[in-house]
């Protein structure tokens, strides 16, 4: 019995010291953040006619965020799956909503989106980063 129960001690130890640990969800990592960060400049450079993307500037974040996912160990099928998950992507709508809400957005009234999007590049936010006034 005892040599059962140190057996069993020194397999939950090992599996807990080889990374046996489950990797967060990637809705629960900055990844997440990130992706609502590039999908706000785009909802902003769309409704706002006088602010476009920094389109390469965008390109080189998005591909870092996959750089960091795959660091985080998530592999190039798990980052696909959340990628085009209906489930995420409306979360990711949900968040995005309620930022646009919460900063004054109105749908339907460009001069809100533009007021947002050049506050955000006044800020240097990420968002504002991915965004230029023409």
């Amino acid at each position: 019995m005892r040599l059962t129960t140190l057996v069993l001690g020194a397999t939950i130890a090992l599996s807990m010291a080889t990374g046996a640990v489950a990797k967060p969800h990637m809705r629960d990592t900055p990844i997440a953040d990130g992706l609502l960060a590039v999908g706000l400049a785009d909802e902003i450079r769309k409704s706002c006619p006088q602010i476009s993307a920094r389109m390469l500037k965008a390109l080189g974040y998005i591909n870092g965020l996959k750089n960091q996912a795959q660091a985080l160990g998530y592999t190039d099928a798990e980052i696909d799956a959340y990628r085009k998950s209906d489930t995420e992507k409306a979360r990711l709508k949900k968040r995005g909503n309620a930022y646009l809400a919460a900063n004054g957005v109105v749908a339907g009234q460009p001069e809100t989106y533009c007021a947002l999007g050049r506050n955000e590049i006044e800020k240097s936010s990420q968002i504002g980063s991915l965004l230029r006034v023409n």
